[in-house]
């Protein structure tokens, strides 16, 4: 039996480990990279299973996978996946929680260094030939700082213990983490107005959510300290753009350095391209060559065990499987 694999898009420079792992199974890969619910459509048509980098797979796109068993995403989260679709499609849906962790806590390491030693406007000043340490004289020695971090999962942990050495002390806000094991990891729980208030840097680790969307606001950016830096590596939408340009602007926030963004890349006229202090990365946090290939071969390891009525490794809609 043959079977048809389609991939929505994709950054990798080749499709070698989806074949290796995908070839003795007979299975065809058909790529693209799609831009449009159309194109996704047309090159879905027939597929038996899906991977999926950026592209978005809404409901409309769902309604027409008549033959597939498997979304399986490149990546952690699953925002630009509609679940309730593909979960009343009967479709299951994959991702590859456990990648690039170490990739990811040194990009928000290095971010948080250059924003502290103001790394990037010396830089830019030296360039346009202003040699003047004085410029500079606002740079605060790391050691008794305190990062604030959103969320407490695989990659906040590790960027935890990376920061802990220099002398950081680390809060963390996370509902759903119990303190206790915060604790365990040298850091202490803090509901989220303590952690803004008190927090020299914050760096976001939520997945995008409903709940997540706008989570740092105009209403939290005014309880941060003047000279706060903010720091995502996550997911666009979490921090709302527009509000941190104009604390930016107006003086009321040190710095920010962002991987992620609502519109990527951003449009030449978005905010935070005018905003002093801002460091942008175009989304490559999670990137290596080890941890793409990774990356690739687990999604598709993940469609080779669907293809084979096995079961899953890390699905996101269990409710799927006693179907």
């Amino acid at each position: 039996m043959s079977f048809v694999v389609a991939v929505t898009d994709y950054v990798f420079p080749s499709l070698e480990p989806e074949q290796r792992v995908l070839a003795p199974l007979g299975a065809e890969l058909r790529p693209g990279q799609c831009r449009s619910e159309e194109e996704i459509i047309e090159l879905t048509r027939g597929a038996d299973a899906v991977l999926n980098c950026y592209a978005k797979m809404t409901a409309r796109v769902i309604e027409k996978l008549n033959r597939c068993k498997i979304i399986a995403r490149y990546g952690i989260g699953v925002d630009n996946v509609d679940l309730v679709a593909a979960t009343g499609a009967g479709i299951l849906v994959t991702n590859v929680p456990d990648y690039c962790v170490d990739e990811v806590s040194d990009h928000a390491l290095a971010l948080l260094l250059a924003l502290a030693r103001q790394i990037v406007l010396a830089d830019g000043a030296v360039r346009e030939g202003r040699w003047d340490v004085v410029a500079h004289a606002g740079i605060l020695r790391l050691r008794g700082q305190t990062l604030g971090l959103l969320g407490f999962g695989k990659i906040a942990r590790v960027l935890a213990s990376k920061v802990q050495p220099l002398g950081i002390k680390v809060l963390v806000y996370d509902p759903y983490v119990d303190s206790e094991l915060i604790e365990r990891h040298g850091a202490e729980a803090a509901d989220l107005d303590r952690l803004l208030a008190e927090a020299d840097v914050i760096s976001i680790h939520v997945p995008l959510s409903l709940e997540t969307r706008n989570l740092i606001g105009q209403r939290e950016l005014a309880r941060m300290k003047p000279t706060a830096f903010l720091i995502n590596t996550s997911r666009g939408g979490i921090a709302d753009e527009q509000a941190l340009a104009e604390a930016l602007k107006a003086g009321r926030l040190g710095g920010a350095a962002l991987d992620v963004l609502n519109a990527e890349p951003p449009p030449p006229d978005h905010p935070l391209r005018q905003a002093p202090n801002v460091i942008l990365t175009p989304h490559l946090a999670f990137y290596s060559r080890e941890s793409v290939v990774e990356l690739q071969t687990k999604a598709a390891e993940e469609v080779a065990r669907a293809l084979k009525g096995e079961p899953p490794r890390s699905p996101v809609n269990r409710e799927v499987l006693g179907r």
